[in-house]
């Protein structure tokens, strides 16, 4: 079994903490999970979440991985998000807001944020006569290279 890295006696992530404020029992198995994701620097889906357990305790089953997302996104600890490729793909819920950008043809998400954006879909929501409350940008795009160009419609 590889452990992940060592937590201080005492500390937990931010996941951690949220699911013990949320009252949830927190067997080791859920717990690797949580540090897992709380780890991940991307947006995995739970095959890759599963394969980066079973790096830690072997003993975790996909279905446990299946049930404690379920369970994680279902108190609000983690979003879910459908970029289009068939698959959920997980995220901590973050602290501050941001949106996607995903290249379609490498997978690769990058989050972003642009004040511009943000007031402009405010200004939107009150001319059509609407508060803006919250929402959700991703950006579906393919790299500019020497074959592609800026009007290309891919």
């Amino acid at each position: 079994m590889t452990a992940l890295k060592s937590m201080p006696p005492g500390k937990h992530t931010d996941i951690e903490k949220r699911c013990a404020a949320a009252g949830m029992r927190m067997t080791e198995q859920r717990r690797v999970i949580a540090r897992v994701l709380a780890e991940a620097m991307d947006h995995p889906d739970v095959e890759e979440l599963y394969r980066r357990c079973i790096a830690v305790d072997d003993k975790i089953s996909i279905s446990t991985v299946y049930r404690t997302v379920k369970l994680f996104e279902d108190a609000g600890i983690i979003e879910r998000h459908d970029f289009r490729e068939g698959r959920a793909r997980y995220e901590q819920v973050p602290e501050s807001h941001h949106d996607h950008l995903i290249n379609l043809r490498d997978g690769k998400v990058i989050e972003f944020t642009s004040e511009e954006i943000e007031k402009l879909q405010t200004e939107i929501a009150r001319k059509l006569g609407y508060k803006l409350v919250d929402h959700r940008l991703e950006l579906y795009c393919v790299p500019l290279d020497e074959n592609t160009r800026d009007d290309d419609k891919t």
